[in-house]
């Protein structure tokens, strides 16, 4: 997909940031994400996993929509939730979509009072988002995408677990995972509710 066919705000803020063509990895994978498949992308890093992830939520969630999320994105920490914010800001300016960050330092009160307001996006660590989930905090009957960044955080303190429940609560789903090699452990999620998932390596 060019960055021609994307919608205008998106169009115009990559243009702001001197980003004018896809990185070899967007050409590769951002079409297939538009057109609803789920992944596994395995690419070096710089090769622009994140901004893919970005442009591809804003490209496909559009403007707001209801109070319930459209997109969670798993990340390892706090610090990495706050990051992804800002960079969602700059990309999304133009448009209404709302972007909140769910991590573990915070009061999960304030986080449920937060979240009712309503969200288009949640980046959310994976503990903290289950938390507020069992607490019926936040509702994940309107999700379209599930992203995991950076995906090796994923087998420390429990993680691969954690996100491994998402799917048992939740309807039909795109999930995409982007990690720098591909871990014989998602090979369960293969056999599960990734089950015709494609995998796409960059070197």
């Amino acid at each position: 997909m060019s960055f021609k066919k994307i919608i205008e705000p998106l169009k115009d803020n990559l243009a702001n940031k001197g980003i004018e063509t896809p990185l070899p990895l967007q050409k590769e994978i951002l079409s297939k994400i538009k057109g609803g498949s789920s992944m596994f992308i395995i690419a070096p890093k710089d090769a622009g996993k994140t901004t893919s992830i970005i442009i591809s939520v804003i490209q496909k969630l559009k403007s707001s929509f209801e109070d319930a999320p459209r997109a969670l994105i798993y990340v390892k920490d706090k610090q990495t939730a706050l990051d992804l914010e800002l960079e969602f800001n700059s990309f999304k300016r133009g448009t209404d979509l709302r972007v909140y960050c769910a991590y573990d330092e915070k009061n999960i009160d304030d986080q449920r009072d937060e979240i009712y307001y309503g969200t288009d996006i949640i980046i959310a660590t994976p503990k903290r988002l289950n938390k507020l989930f069992y607490l019926n905090a936040v509702n994940l009957n309107r999700l379209q995408m599930c992203i995991v960044e950076d995906a090796e955080f994923l087998f420390r303190n429990n993680n691969f677990a954690e996100v491994t429940r998402t799917p048992e609560s939740i309807g039909k789903c795109q999930y995409l995972v982007f990690a720098e090699k591909f871990d014989a452990r998602f090979e369960r999620w293969q056999d599960t509710f990734m089950y015709n998932s494609q995998i796409v390596k960059m070197k």
